[in-house]
């Protein structure tokens, strides 16, 4: 039954082999990677609800003894985060049937969504460090045929930045890896949290900390390494730029939220401060950046920084109250997202500009795309009862819990910020006189773009105002991140 958990990650990963094929044939190309993300949501649900009734599911390949072998671990973070993942690619893959544009989806569009779906799910599963690794660059390997696909100049010019940035990062990953396995000799993240508490090495497993920051920071986007964020999403298709903003820097802040509360506590006040400064410092930085631009897929670009700030913060607090605002923060964002850039997707399809000064009057001739769009705005910046709202309250009363008071005080400050952010778009778009409007409409890509981003908007709301029924669930997420023995006990015990 254990073999369950890699249903996740195997399934995209046939269905992304099997569509290499018949590439001219849109029709396959699109009912096939329908087909393999609904299969995968249905196997992910399976998964979700056997963990919570089951506890932790864990497989070692090959019939290793633990931890010598490979191991896969689907616990409750893992589970909720995978179950996202392929409820919002489905979504984000009917977006595009309107707007990707055939030649893209005749160019390994669909594989290349698939394999991402591989990397992203793997690395939520893996139990491995050097795994995580693979599953890292089998993302980024498919990220890197997306960000390119269409051939445009500024998508190459950017793509020769994020590609020397992911190269180093991985360089720096592997180097870290190893700088690990020489100090505790083994690979098994449940094993090394147990083996550095042995080895009593505090000063050089300290390193090895801020190296696994610096790593999963680039990739996070966090300060000062986000530098190369906004222009490279911002360079491929609305449905690719809302497939990474969702999930690529996701993945990033997973892998911190991971390390930073299973094995990296043994020190603190160092850690964990560093942590909590750079969290502080990122949310400034993408603050700065979402009021500075006028360009809207900059400013909603901008606001992934914030909130990898925001839940990160929520880490450093480490306790249980933050974590548990992390992790139902980290779902509300990878959501609201690619809600968000879906809905800015339709607002430039219609005017045919991404500038905001150009736009203006939508809200005559679209008041239900407005609407919408106030909605996802105001559960972005977290105004009660939306998802936002419960998320940040619980990551700033863990802070005030963990004596971060004048910085807890700063993350309620900077929703003031996101929500001004995301309001100019309200205003300018849809507001005053009629702006530019392309000559190009087609009503039928219109509602093909238009049902499911409403769809996924509706679904944000839900998570908001039906936390009562999800909340069990965050909360074993939670005990399982501040109580590193629940893990640890599933690996270790459960694989022998």
């Amino acid at each position: 039954m254990n073999n369950f958990l890699l249903l996740p990650i195997i399934i995209p990963f046939f269905f992304a082999m099997i569509l290499m094929f018949g590439q001219k044939n849109l029709k396959y190309q699109r009912i096939t990677t329908i087909l393999g993300l609904l299969i995968s949501i249905i196997c992910a649900f399976a998964l979700l609800f056997n963990v919570k009734e089951n506890g932790p599911q864990t497989l070692t390949l090959g019939s290793w003894p633990v931890p010598f072998g490979i191991t896969m671990v689907s616990d409750m973070v893992s589970a909720l985060l995978v179950l996202t993942t392929l409820v919002i690619t489905f979504f984000i893959v009917w977006y595009g049937f309107g707007s990707i544009g055939k030649e893209r989806e005749r160019f390994f569009y669909y594989p290349g969504v698939m394999f991402i779906l591989t990397g992203v799910n793997g690395a939520f599963t893996t139990g491995d460090i050097f795994n995580l690794f693979v599953f890292f660059e089998v993302l980024l390997m498919a990220s890197y045929l997306l960000i390119v696909l269409g051939g445009e100049k500024t998508q190459l010019r950017e793509s020769i930045k994020y590609i020397l940035v992911n190269v180093i990062s991985s360089a720096l990953f592997v180097i870290t890896v190893a700088y690990l396995y020489s100090v505790v000799g083994t690979l098994n993240m449940a094993d090394i949290s147990l083996k550095i508490a042995e080895i009593n090495q505090p000063g050089i497993v300290t390193v090895i900390a801020v190296l696994f920051l610096m790593v999963f920071g680039m990739k996070a986007a966090i300060f000062p390494l986000y530098f190369w964020l906004p222009n490279a999403y911002a360079a491929p298709p609305i449905p690719v730029l809302a497939l990474f903003g969702a999930l690529l820097t996701k993945v990033g802040v997973y892998a911190i939220m991971r390390t930073y509360t299973l094995f990296f506590t043994h020190d603190l006040a160092f850690t964990h401060d560093l942590l909590l400064v750079l969290a502080i410092l990122t949310i400034i930085a993408g603050s700065i950046g979402a009021l500075a631009h006028f360009d809207v897929k900059q400013i909603i670009i901008y606001n992934i920084v914030i909130a990898v700030g925001v839940i990160l913060f929520g880490v450093a607090s480490m306790n249980e109250a933050a974590l548990v605002g992390a992790v139902f923060y980290l779902i509300h964002d990878m959501i609201i997202k690619a809600a968000l850039f879906m809905l800015i997707g339709i607002v430039i399809y219609i005017t045919g500009t991404s500038n905001l000064r150009k736009m203006g009057g939508l809200m005559k001739n679209y008041p239900a795309l407005g609407w919408f769009y106030l909605i996802a705005a105001l559960g972005l910046a977290g105004v009660p009862p939306l998802s936002g709202f419960i998320g940040k309250l619980l990551i700033v009363q863990g802070g005030f819990q963990a004596g971060n008071t004048w910085s807890s005080i700063f993350i309620l400050v900077s929703s003031l910020v996101v929500l001004l952010s995301v309001i100019r778009i309200f205003i300018y778009a849809f507001w005053g006189d009629q702006g530019q409007i392309s000559n190009n409409i087609n009503k039928q890509t219109y509602n093909i773009m238009f049902f499911p981003t409403i769809l996924l908007v509706l679904i944000s709301i839900f998570y908001g105002v039906g936390t009562e029924l999800i909340v069990p669930f965050i909360d074993d997420a939670a005990n399982l991140l501040f109580d590193s023995s629940v893990y640890t006990d599933a690996v270790l015990k459960g694989g022998e």
